[in-house]
């Protein structure tokens, strides 16, 4: 079976709350339709959208992601591509150490998935809905988990074991994961292209900075070290994340603020990072704001953030014997210039000296925003969803 450039890929990426969705041509890239399903589980559950004749708004008429997948598809079916598609690819969050791969769905797997629910709790059960729904709706159409987790498991026993008990590992599946695998792979492929060196002998540190941030270190295409943890709260400072902060520090909230656990990772969670810190929102973009109008916990908030972003981007370099480049990724990295240009800053013990014109229009043709003495920095924007479509494209022709 060969895909025509008239065929798609329909993505889905099911959130706690949220439906995000994307009609690729995996080859190509084209977008035929893109849009968000929020506030679900809400009575102002809506469905936006843009395609090439313009946006739109629905309401839904359930509040479920059974019904923001419906809605997906009466909308796919009135712009007139349902006939088109060819496969459906999910993002899911948590492979475990079972899934170190994208994989085409069975009714086997699908049950295997289900047994790892309880190491991403927050996501992969509505990660699975999605693919439940599909298989109700749309049965005759293939489909592919690609996994967050999936390019981290390259990582190495001493990047990924925590210094716990041993036996918890063994019993628990207690390590390191690792999160953004799909974006930190399109990026790092991308950026071996721009620079026009294989991936194979490539030396990357990347920061994928949005509202959910982390770094990685990878050593010939290969991931071998990275921030983000069993969940995706360890390691850097992020929209309403803390990141990492000492395992005490719960206990002490819990007795001072007289707080069940569950009541403390909530603040961890969805109170903390740029949001805790500045007071003001989990935007960077609202809180530079307020920064230049004097707002000092904004400033505060700001310097936090790009000083734990450098410190461990320093301590992932020990992982690599070279850095061909540091990559900035995601909403912030590829649009946040004061954040990079901090960033650089304090990482000039490696050698990074910020182009300060490069860095205000986000790079040049080849991304660089460094001087030409310097180490490289560069940015490189992330498409996940594209991965997730070829992904799907490969394991949908190659099963066909």
């Amino acid at each position: 079976m060969l895909f025509m450039d008239h065929e798609y890929t329909l993505v889905l990426n099911c959130g706690s709350s949220s439906l995000k969705f994307a009609v690729l041509q995996p080859h190509t890239g084209a977008c035929a339709l893109q849009g968000l399903a929020e506030r679900l589980g809400s009575n102002q559950a809506s469905l936006t959208y843009q395609s090439e004749q313009g946006k739109g708004q629905v309401q839904l008429t359930g509040h479920d992601h059974q019904s923001a997948i419906a809605g997906v598809i009466e909308l796919l079916s009135a712009q007139n591509l349902l006939d088109s598609i060819r496969g459906v690819g999910h993002r899911v969050v948590h492979g475990g150490e079972a899934f170190s791969q994208s994989l085409l769905i069975t009714d086997d797997n699908l049950k295997q998935l289900e047994t790892i629910s309880h190491l991403a709790p927050l996501h992969n059960p509505v990660n699975l809905l999605g693919i439940k729904a599909i298989s109700q709706l749309l049965p005759q159409l293939p489909q592919v988990a690609v996994f967050d987790t999936a390019f981290h498991q390259t990582l190495p026993e001493a990047a990924y074991l925590y210094a716990l008990p041993y036996e918890q590992y063994e019993q628990f599946d207690v390590r390191r994961y690792g999160f953004h695998g799909t974006s930190y792979r399109y990026v790092s492929e991308k950026a071996a292209n721009m620079l026009g060196q294989p991936v194979t002998d490539s030396h990357f540190l990347i920061a994928h900075l949005g509202n959910g941030c982390s770094a990685c270190a990878i050593r010939n295409g290969q991931s071998v070290d990275t921030s983000m943890g069993l969940t995706p709260l360890e390691g850097l400072a992020m929209g309403t994340r803390s990141g990492d902060v000492d395992p005490s520090l719960i206990p002490f909230l819990c007795e001072r603020l007289n707080l069940e656990t569950s009541d403390v990772m909530n603040i961890l969670n969805k109170q903390s990072g740029l949001q805790g810190l500045s007071g003001i929102s989990n935007d960077m973009r609202e809180i530079q704001q307020a920064a230049e109008q004097g707002h000092v916990r904004a400033n505060l908030a700001i310097e936090v953030f790009a000083f734990r972003i450098a410190r461990y981007l320093g301590a992932l370099a020990v992982s690599l014997p070279r850095i061909d480049a540091l990559v900035f990724t995601g909403g912030i990295g590829e649009n946040d210039r004061l954040t990079r240009s901090l960033v650089l800053e304090h990482l000039a013990i490696l050698g990074f000296e910020v182009d300060g014109a490069l860095n205000q229009t986000n790079g040049n043709d080849q991304g660089r925003i460094t001087t030409d003495s310097s180490t490289l920095a560069m940015v490189v924007a992330t498409n996940e969803e594209l991965m997730i479509a070829q992904d799907t494209f490969a394991l949908t022709t190659q099963n066909a």
